[in-house]
């Protein structure tokens, strides 16, 4: 009996054990429990009201079930926004229907002469419009897929599913052809672009005037042009999924829940529509819908449900209106959250030679940076740097925590949050009738790019995004949960985004005070209508006011010079004796009243002028696109190198690569000029060698002159237009200063001896030193033991 019964227990063990087994392997592990945050924030998010105007198949779950839901077979692009000129509209948007995302956004400002107030400042072609063209499939060609209103391509006649087969006689097989044929043009030129229409066949000729390339603000990856690097994705921005139905979430590795479809993948049905109530000053509306049928939602544990969302575009601004909504088709209640991922694909331009400023002393700031606000940290910049390192280091869980569901409610209470570049901005911020947002209980920065494809010198160009996931809301049967917010894509200036709350992306670092002080005289100074002659005016100003104290420090190099010969043979006189050497130097200073620090006075008080308009250059965006002359593409952004020449096409990578290389893929001639100018002035300002050590010395001085040179190539032309004009004012001044050097007592006697009073001849220090050192001592009589004195002959 006792055998029966441990064979039985044995048998049960080994029965439960596989069973176990068979579980772990098999059944979907259960996800972490969400700790919810107060149900007066959820409450926010839920409407009770049922969604207005349902179907039949929606408001009957069975129905729904039996018929699944008829979505668009291919992927439909919608605009928002236009660039004509009189349209008053400062932003192109491009839409996507596939994950109903932001695919494109365009800054079409323009200026008072008309031209584009933001344009790329690394592409000089002529631009034809976003086509988002697509190889064609039954002939060679690329089939164009949007035409933005405004833009030359919709001015030249060309529409959706037309077919591009050539440009200026060139042939056109991918989107990629586009630019490469139309990189020899310049804004003005005309081209014949030969297509064949859509649906009749018919092949046609078009002409297109071509326009200045507008900014891409937000961009595809893959349309980044020379500026993009391998590794950056190309996910759409502002995307939308699922992040909790019921019980079960999305992993902390994962963009959407396991197992599931993935609505950001889907197609969703979009419709277009004026503004509230027919107001076309609103604005026009496009909205996207995505129905989730009862099989669908099962993949997530969940049931029917509707993902409804729209964006607007409100004329003379830089805000897209968005609104997110869940409806629940159910018959019974839901727990239901949404993820949003934020924007991607900044505009990377300038890279590989700016240098944003970051507020970290270690880090450091990548051309795109997270940044966010909370009423519990404040402004923060989780850099591009740190989140490639954590992403190669965390694999389980590449994402950065902003905060968290278990967080306080300061720290979820978010005022903001986006992606910074160094003169622009792309952020999530309340309605206006808002001032944070509390409905969100996750947030994560990350990046969206593979980080070990990410080449080496390379790292500051890599894409970074965030996601947010709302609070999770109890939605009732035909409830729905809804958010607004804006979307803010535009420049950094201060007056706009003060009025977003966003005043801390503007950060000048060391010196902040200085250089918004130069910022602010240099728009005072762009009076005169240009920025480079305000930048001479300006250093013309600062070298006036510092003169008295330049041309002591003239008259100190001069004094210099002429007391080299002394020096010299100082040291050969106390070659072995340092102490000695120094004791004799010192002497001989204090006599003549010279101080070797004197010259460095002028050159500590230009510290802060320097550092305050590299930062002004880095910071203020009315300098970008600013231009030493509208007649010439040579120098125009002084926030930038002056690219005189291109030659990244044929020279070595280790010298021409973005990024990797020293110089950079262009010729810069101001870099050039500063050197010889510096050059100069150290042979003039310095004395001649006295001794070996000193040769060796000033071989050095010029050396590293040149080393600078190096380091200063890629500087912005601004920058370098000060120095030069810094330098040519010292060395006039040094002339000026040498020919009026007083060659009177006051300056020869008074400074050797102390005394006042005219002299036959004016000589100079080293004379009036020779004089005193070497003036032989005045013979002494000697008794002559030979003579005998006289007799006395008396």
């Amino acid at each position: 009996m006792e055998r029966r019964l441990l064979s039985f227990i044995i048998a049960s063990t080994a029965f439960f054990m596989f069973y176990l087994s068979l579980r772990l392997m098999f059944a979907p592990p259960m996800p972490p429990q969400e700790v919810k945050p107060p149900e007066a924030a959820a409450e926010q998010l839920v409407d009770q009201d049922p969604p207005a105007e349902k179907s039949e198949s929606e408001a009957d779950p069975a129905m729904a079930d039996a018929t699944a839901p008829l979505r668009p077979k291919q992927a439909e692009w919608f605009t928002l926004g236009s660039m004509k000129s009189d349209s008053g509209f400062h932003l192109l948007v491009t839409l996507n229907s596939r994950g109903g995302g932001v695919e494109r956004v365009e800054l079409t400002e323009r200026d008072e002469r008309g031209r584009f107030r933001y344009r790329r400042v690394d592409v000089r072609h002529g631009y034809l419009g976003y086509l988002a063209a697509e190889p064609a499939i039954d002939r060679e060609g690329a089939v164009v897929k949007v035409v933005g209103p405004g833009t030359p391509a919709e001015e030249a006649g060309l529409r959706v599913d037309d077919v591009i087969v050539s440009i200026a006689g060139q042939p056109i097989a991918a989107r990629d052809d586009i630019d490469r044929v139309l990189e020899p043009t310049r804004p003005g030129d005309t081209v014949a672009i030969e297509i064949v229409r859509a649906g009749s066949g018919e092949a046609t000729t078009v002409q297109a005037t071509l326009s200045e390339h507008p900014l891409d603000l937000v961009r595809l990856s893959r349309d980044g042009g020379a500026d993009e690097v391998l590794g950056n994705l190309s996910p759409l921005s502002c995307l939308m999924t699922l992040s909790q139905v019921n019980r079960k979430g999305i992993l902390p590795d994962r963009r959407s829940i396991s197992g599931s479809v993935d609505p950001m993948d889907l197609m969703w049905t979009a419709s277009r529509a004026a503004g509230e109530a027919g107001d076309e000053a609103q604005g026009e509306l496009v909205k996207f819908e995505l129905e989730l049928s009862e099989a669908e939602m099962q993949s997530m544990g969940g049931k029917p449900a509707r993902l409804v969302r729209t964006y607007r575009l409100v004329p003379k601004s830089y805000d897209v209106e968005m609104s997110i909504q869940i409806d629940n088709l159910a018959q019974e209640p839901q727990d239901l959250a949404y993820r949003l991922e934020g924007a991607n694909g900044i505009t990377l331009e300038g890279w590989w030679y700016s240098n944003k400023i970051s507020p970290h002393w270690s880090g450091g700031a990548a051309a795109r940076d997270v940044v966010c606000r909370t009423a519990a940290s404040g402004h923060r910049l989780l850099s591009g740097f740190n989140l490639l390192k954590r992403a190669k280091k965390e694999i389980q869980d590449p994402n950065e925590t902003i905060f968290a569901a278990d967080s306080s409610q300061d720290e979820r209470q978010l005022k903001y949050i986006g992606v910074d570049a160094q003169y622009f901005a792309v952020a999530y911020v309340p309605t206006p009738d808002s001032t944070d947002f509390t409905n969100f209980r996750r947030a994560s920065a990350g990046l969206a790019a593979d980080a070990n494809l990410i080449p080496r010198h390379q790292e500051r160009a890599v894409n970074v995004t965030y996601f947010l996931d709302s609070v999770i809301a109890s939605v009732p049967a035909g409830g729905s949960m809804r958010q607004d917010l804006r979307l803010f894509a535009g420049p950094k200036q201060p007056e706009l985004l003060a009025d977003h709350g966003l005043d801390d992306l503007i950060y000048y670092g060391w010196f902040s005070w200085f250089a918004q002080v130069l910022a602010g005289l240099l728009h005072a100074l762009y009076g005169v209508g240009n920025y480079a002659i305000a930048i001479i005016l300006l250093t013309v100003i600062v070298r006036a006011c510092m003169f008295p104290l330049s041309r002591k420090a003239a008259i100190n190099a001069q004094k210099m010079q002429e007391l080299a010969p002394e020096i010299k043979k100082i040291n050969e006189q106390y070659k072995d004796d340092m102490e000695g050497k120094l004791k004799a130097q010192r002497e001989l200073q204090q006599r003549v009243g010279f101080n070797p620090l004197a010259g460095c006075l002028p050159m500590f008080l230009q510290l802060p002028i320097f550092i305050g308009l590299y930062r002004a250059l880095s910071v203020d965006i009315e300098l970008r696109q600013a231009a030493v002359s509208n007649a010439t593409h040579w120098a125009s952004n002084l926030a930038g190198p002056d690219m005189l020449l291109e030659w990244g096409s044929w020279l070595w990578e280790y010298l021409s690569g973005r990024g990797t290389g020293w110089l950079g893929p262009y010729f810069n001639i101001l870099p050039v000029i500063v050197v010889v100018l510096f050059l100069v002035q150290q042979k003039m300002f310095m004395p001649p060698a006295t001794d070996e050590q000193t040769a060796m010395t000033q071989k050095m001085m010029n050396i590293m002159t040149l080393m600078m040179g190096l380091f200063f190539f890629r500087v912005p032309a601004g920058l370098c237009i000060y120095f030069i004009t810094s330098s040519l004012w010292g060395i006039c001044e040094r002339v000026m200063v040498k020919k009026t050097l007083p060659t009177t007592p006051h300056f020869s006697t008074a400074v050797l001896q102390g005394t006042a009073g005219p002299v036959d001849k004016p000589q100079s220090i080293v004379d009036r030193i020779r004089n005193q050192v070497t003036k032989p001592e005045p013979p002494i009589e000697r008794p002559n033991k030979r003579r005998r004195p006289p007799k006395n002959k008396a």
